[in-house]
């Protein structure tokens, strides 16, 4: 195993008599708003947020439907968030009380040897769990919200929330940008960044993304401004492709319920296929038969299928690019169509404070515009309500966002 020895941070403590609305996760597609206890700044470095705009993430549906290993009854929800400083430790330098700041979902600790390389979702200090080294020979940085797997910290769909390494996980933002703007700088912009610079996306390629989603929506306009010439969306909710195509006409759509071969479709689109797949999707939309029987007798923890499209479709010497969240084993990977048609494959959770800075700029230029994916904004304690919708796929829902702030329709 890794040695933590660079751990030099505590479990959050929390106040005895003080609390705050929080999300609470309370057991498979059970979401409750309860008063949880004020987290307070348990280490020097700490930086207490009062959120002021906090969303549901599509990886937060693993969560929801207990789909991800690690979860507690009244776990509090939560990695997408922004806010007001509220106190800072006295080790923090960069920020002060009333600063507008977005924080990043994975929690760097800016000493180890993987952030110095800037591989901040890599950190080897921020998570102490060791269920995470059994599953895959090391840990993952710590994360916001996002089970005990990840370190258990509390998320931030609340109205507070501590930042450990506050200097380091927090960025900045102007006072006239409004929240909506910059609120995804938190991870699904940089994710979709992420993508594209995993894929190598670069001038002239023809892009495949499975995942009408956010993150594949955002995946898609950073793969524009990066220079693709095509670039195709794949789902079956078509709802969320033409919202897609409204945003950016110059996509191109397939809907996969709408034919028997994804593979030969793209091919028919894009001669020899497309030059980067990104799968930005994830591991419980099993829809096969086989895999469904296979993931429920734990034969396998994750599908198949999208793999082996991707797989089949990329043009050979082709790049696969993977941020959709998977937890462990599949079964029927073709590892021999990948090593004979020379692909490359590139996976990982994303490195925020890697990006945020160059995507802070394009923000200012107008050149992404992250809001656009926002169809809900509700208030925090309706997080139940916007949990099911994001889930189900009613209402039209892309993306929800929830205000603390906001108060519930009368």
């Amino acid at each position: 195993m890794t040695d933590h020895s660079l751990l030099s941070f505590n479990p959050t403590k929390h106040s005895d008599t003080k609390t705050h609305k929080a999300t609470e996760w309370q057991g498979k597609k059970t979401i409750q708003v309860n008063d949880h206890p004020l987290p307070l700044l348990t280490d020097p470095s700490d930086v207490l947020l009062r959120v002021t705009s906090t969303a549901i993430c599509g990886s937060d549906l693993h969560l929801y439907l207990n789909a991800m290993p690690g979860m507690k009854k009244g776990d509090v929800l939560g990695h997408e968030f922004m806010g007001v400083v509220e106190e800072v430790g006295s080790n923090v330098t960069k920020f002060q009380k009333g600063d507008r700041a977005v924080a990043s979902f994975e929690l760097g600790c800016g000493k180890c040897v993987f952030c110095h390389h800037e591989q901040y979702s890599s950190c080897d200090t921020t998570n102490p769990s060791t269920a995470q080294g059994e599953l895959y020979g090391d840990r993952t940085a710590g994360f916001h919200g996002y089970s005990h797997l990840t370190g258990g910290f509390d998320g931030g769909q609340a109205e507070y929330a501590r930042v450990p390494f506050g200097d380091l996980n927090l960025i900045k933002v102007p006072s006239d940008m409004d929240d909506n703007k910059v609120l995804f700088l938190s991870d699904i912009l940089a994710t979709g960044w992420h993508a594209t610079e995993l894929g190598n996306v670069h001038d002239g390629d023809s892009v495949a993304i499975w995942g009408c989603g956010p993150v594949g929506i955002l995946a898609a306009q950073c793969a524009h401004i990066r220079g693709a010439q095509r670039i195709i969306m794949i789902d079956n909710q078509q709802y969320r492709l033409d919202f897609a195509k409204e945003k950016m006409p110059y996509l191109e759509l397939l809907n996969f319920d709408n034919t028997k071969d994804v593979v030969q479709s793209l091919k028919d689109m894009v001669p020899h296929g497309p030059d980067v797949c990104i799968e930005a999707v994830g591991f419980h939309y099993a829809t096969s038969i086989k895999d469904k029987i296979q993931m429920a007798l734990m034969l396998e923890t994750d599908p198949a299928l999208m793999l082996n499209q991707m797989i089949m479709a990329c043009k050979k010497r082709g790049r696969l690019s993977i941020v959709g969240v998977y937890a462990a084993t599949v079964n029927g990977l073709n590892i021999g169509a990948f090593m004979e048609k020379g692909l490359s494959m590139a996976a990982g959770q994303t490195p925020v404070q890697a990006y945020w800075f160059k995507l802070l700029d394009l923000i200012k230029e107008g050149k992404l515009t992250p809001e656009m994916v926002i169809t809900h904004q509700l208030p925090l304690t309706e997080a139940a309500h916007g949990y099911k919708i994001f889930n189900e796929k009613t209402d039209n829902c892309v993306k929800v966002v929830l205000k603390p702030g906001l108060k519930a329709a009368a």
